[in-house]
């Protein structure tokens, strides 16, 4: 069993895509159980963000998980499966380990290095396990990654300017408004995004933020939260969104709805209102639209308007301010290398353990046999002496079995270590299916990339039909 993964992200995509195949909470469930009950998978996990989707998938077979996974996400978007697979990626089991621990140490990220990618990958490991899709290797790659993240982040300085996609977003909207100390903030959303762009309006100065959710409760509870930063707060229902608007100078959305939150006739009647002097000191004012929602919260024709300036995910993909240092950026990399070798090894090591549990397996039921056929060649053997002699037996046993099991282990641990408990398998005719074969870590990417690779033709097609060729844009970009 391996891990297989097909994204799709801001690297491999236009937003109009993305939006397509985003994700939401509500529908992770069951896209979670649909793939449980498919064939050949048999644990799922769902990575969505504001920039990508990766499905997580330990698979029985690469080419049927691989088609199974790519009908999922074909029926989910509505997208015909051409479309789809001209911007999707494929890795699998080495590859993806690598990938998620590059994603985890927001090296993958639009704004290299932001921290917030690391609790959607917590938020997406619990959901899977809440619904018991996790077993034990979805399990250990996932929390494996999420400490390859804590320590890039805690070793290096990758985010020491403390970016996300929220501040990159508010630098933007400061080049349109000047500083936001003093000005009014409407944040239309409650969840983990809305809470970050509350934190980064804080420590901006921010004179007001509203907050606007479809659940009352929530919409308070973040309001209730900005308000112990020192800034002036208020709730309010989506309801009374024009009215919130019409006093903004800035508007943050983050809601994850599938619709529209901000109607071109929503943004109208805003200035309109502002216009009529119902707010006077921001009646001639820019209004921005930090728009981080995927699907994009903002109706496209807003951007149109007079003295109305959005910035959504695809205006942030051109932000030189997205990059890290180069020397952060190769530490980065460099730690998730290392911890890439440490949980390969661990793999490895761990799927031999079988192999040698069922070869002590074996040795102690020759001994009991050898024991037992004593016991009826001398029935009158004394217990004192009987329990000598097995003693003896067993130390004889477990010194031969000592030096093969440890190096097995340890040989284990290199590349095609699997082919040692192979051997060992067949020289003491171990049951079938004692222990797994570990299987040969491969990154599905271009076929030219194929060479050395035990794939079928058709599995080789089939991957380069759902692998973007996105080369000459990776080379400047982080993978």
């Amino acid at each position: 069993m391996s891990v297989l993964l097909v994204g799709i992200s801001h690297r491999s995509a236009p937003v109009s895509v993305l939006e397509k195949v985003a994700i939401t909470d509500a529908d992770r469930p069951k896209l979670i159980d649909r793939m449980l009950t498919s064939s050949h998978v048999s644990e799922a996990m769902i990575v969505s963000t504001c920039n990508r989707v990766e499905v997580y998938a330990v698979v029985d077979a690469f080419h049927g998980g691989l088609a199974e996974v790519g009908d999922l996400l074909t029926k989910h978007s509505g997208l015909p499966l051409p479309d789809l697979t001209k911007h999707a990626y494929v890795r699998y089991s080495e590859a993806a380990a690598e990938h998620l621990f590059a994603v985890a140490s927001g090296l993958d990220s639009m704004v290299i290095g932001e921290q917030q990618v690391l609790s959607q990958i917590r938020g997406a490991y619990a959901s899977a396990d809440a619904q018991q899709a996790v077993g034990r290797t979805l399990h250990e790659l996932a929390q494996h990654a999420l400490r390859v993240g804590k320590r890039v982040h805690s070793e290096t300085g990758i985010d020491r300017a403390g970016a996300s996609v929220v501040s990159v977003a508010l630098d933007r909207a400061q080049h349109v408004l000047g500083p936001l100390a003093g000005q009014t903030a409407v944040v239309v959303g409650a969840g983990a995004m809305g809470s970050l762009a509350v934190a980064h309006l804080s420590r901006a100065g921010i004179g007001r933020i509203i907050v606007v959710n479809r659940t009352m409760a929530r919409a308070a509870r973040l309001a209730e939260t900005a308000g112990s930063y020192g800034v002036a707060a208020e709730a309010m229902e989506l309801s009374r969104l024009t009215e919130a608007m019409a006093v903004a100078d800035v508007v943050i959305t983050c809601t994850g709805a599938v619709g529209n939150v901000v109607t071109l006739a929503d943004t109208h009647r805003a200035l309109t209102e502002r216009e009529r002097g119902l707010e006077s000191a921001t009646a001639e004012r820019p209004l921005v639209f930090c728009d981080l929602g995927l699907p994009r919260d903002v109706e496209h024709a807003v951007a149109g308007l007079p003295g109305v300036t959005v910035i959504d995910i695809e205006t942030l993909q051109r932000d030189p301010a997205a990059g890290a240092a180069a020397d952060d950026t190769a530490a980065a990399r460099a730690i998730v290398a290392d911890e890439l070798a440490k949980y390969l090894t661990g793999q490895r090591m761990a799927e031999v353990t079988p192999t040698v549990a069922a070869l002590r397996q074996r040795a102690a039921e020759v001994v009991e046999a050898e024991l037992l056929r004593l016991d009826s060649r001398l029935p009158s053997l004394a217990d004192p002496e009987r329990d000598e002699v097995a003693r003896t037996v067993r130390r004889v046993v477990d010194k031969l079995l000592h030096a093969p099991t440890v190096r097995v282990k340890q040989l284990a641990s290199t590349p095609g270590g699997d082919s040692y408990a192979e051997a060992l398998r067949e020289l003491f005719e171990l049951k079938p299916g004692a222990a797994q074969a570990v299987a040969a870590p491969m990154e599905i990417t271009a076929i030219g990339d194929h060479a050395g690779i035990l794939l079928t033709d058709a599995d080789i097609a089939l991957a380069d039909d759902f692998t973007a060729s996105h080369r000459a844009d990776e080379q400047g970009h982080p993978a």
